[in-house]
């Protein structure tokens, strides 16, 4: 649950941004800071968030960032002024910068690898693409026939159960942890780097690739990388990222194929999708909503019950290239959407094609990238890999946005011809992730393991796991 508000507080609060800016005087141009607040807290902290539990504990640090989030969410929710939406906005992606690392490290940590991680991995990865599709789903809706602050309230109910229930059920002893202090210069650095770079990302969205406020931030951002890298490889005593992850079969590839998907499945389709059906469909925000309700059935019915049990018999990464390509036919098919498009034609089908595809990459991509990392190293794992998903959600915007910003004319057409443009994007980017999945490396399946009937791995089949490893 935990999973599900970091990726439905994404979502769901794109659908509200009007009322937001009618409501409190937001100036057009700061707007976009409602978004952009979170964004940069989320992205730029998530590798120091997840190297936190690994140093200081799991449970302890997923309790704190967990306070963190729902706090905020109050306080962004009863905002009198744009100056108060904003920064609440951006202390609760610094508390999504701790969840969504720790709870995928817990998963990671509780299950060995074999059947029963991937089908706990299933369960986490149906949850995230579920929150991301519900937030479109019950954003239209709350706002429409509630208010925009019932928007960011919607996770109060949520959070403060789970709260409750994880400082009662969670482990009080997290296993192998990290000694000593925490890399400072290298959280600085990173922080500071990937706040910079998704900055001008995101002002790639209203400025040239060219113009200073998008070059200049891309500029320090990627120069506070190299000197995060050359920091982390020659002088820090505890690494940030231990350079020997990137020694793992999966990790180097799975993290570039993690971003592809990132760029294709997590931010660019709902934003695209949104405004396909409220300017060129035009559904109003509650038709909208319940539009995305084929997206967030499918990639549940996918992700929990087809994908892991299609991983014992078919490897990772075939999966992972045939859930692309049925993606990019659904990429396609969306793109063909006109204003004279019906829902079955126009939203339905193209929804089932894109979510079947989605449901068959998640869980064996999110299983690559993790496998073989050890406990101590499974935190800085988790930043990695949600960093990479969420900066590719990122750029992957700003650069369809660009791709179609000769085709941004108010007249319908050019609507509809942009957007078209946006989703055959997604498409080729999906056929890139297809291609790129050929290169990752081929696991053992669990009946070569030798799994016993019970689930779990005899000594044969752990001891040759190991020695893969």
């Amino acid at each position: 649950m935990a999973q599900f508000i970091v990726l439905f507080d994404v979502s769901v609060i794109t659908v509200a941004l009007p009322s937001m800016q009618e409501d409190l005087g937001f100036d057009p141009a700061n707007l976009q800071w409602v978004v952009t607040g979170y964004a940069l807290a989320f992205a730029g902290l998530l590798l120091l968030g997840g190297r936190l539990g690994d140093v200081y504990g799991h449970r302890r640090v997923f309790l704190g960032g967990l306070s963190v989030f729902v706090v905020a969410g109050v306080i962004g929710g009863l905002a009198t002024t744009p100056a108060v939406l904003i920064a609440a906005r951006a202390v609760k992606g610094a508390g999504a910068s701790v969840l969504a690392p720790l709870a995928l490290t817990m998963v990671t940590t509780t299950f060995p690898e074999g059947h029963r991680r991937t089908r706990a991995l299933a369960v986490w990865t149906a949850v995230s693409l579920a929150g991301g599709a519900s937030g479109n789903l019950f954003g239209g809706i709350l706002t429409e026939y509630l208010s925009w602050r019932t928007v960011l309230l919607a996770n109060v109910p949520i959070g403060v159960p789970v709260l409750l229930f994880a400082a009662r059920r969670l482990a009080r002893r997290d296993g192998p942890r990290r000694s000593g202090r925490l890399d400072v210069p290298g959280a600085l650095l990173a922080t500071v780097a990937l706040a910079l770079i998704t900055l001008g990302i995101t002002q790639a969205r209203t400025h040239h690739w060219t113009d200073p406020a998008t070059a200049l931030p891309v500029a320090g951002g990627s120069v506070a990388l190299a000197a995060f890298v050359v920091f982390e490889q020659r002088f820090a005593r505890q690494p940030l990222v231990p350079p020997s992850l990137f020694g793992l079969p999966g990790v180097g590839w799975g993290n570039l194929a993690m971003l592809l998907a990132g760029a294709g499945f997590h931010i660019p389709v709902w934003y695209f999708l949104t405004l396909t059906m409220q300017e060129v469909l035009h559904y109003s925000a509650a038709q909208t909503g319940l539009g995305f309700l084929p997206h967030t059935v499918v990639m549940l019915l996918v992700g929990l019950f087809a994908t892991p049990r299609l991983m014992r018999y078919v490897q990772a990464r075939t999966l992972i290239s045939a859930g692309a390509l049925v993606a990019a036919a659904g990429f396609l098919w969306q793109s063909g959407v006109t204003a004279d498009s019906g829902y079955l034609d126009g939203i339905l089908g193209p929804a089932v094609v894109i979510s079947l595809g989605a449901g068959l990459v998640s869980t064996p991509l999110t299983t690559a990238v993790t496998s073989g990392v050890g406990s101590a190293d499974a935190g800085a794992a988790s930043g990695l890999v949600n960093t990479t998903r969420q900066f590719g959600g990122a750029f992957g915007l700003a650069v369809l946005l660009t791709a179609t910003a000769n085709d941004s004319a108010d007249t319908p057409a050019a609507i509809v011809d942009g957007f078209g443009h946006a989703f055959q994007g997604m498409a080729a980017i999906m056929l890139a992730l297809a291609a790129l999945a050929t290169l990752l490396p081929a696991q053992l399946r669990p009946a070569r393991r030798g799994l016993r009937p019970g689930g779990g791995p005899s000594q044969v089949g752990a001891d040759h796991g190991r020695s893969a490893t």
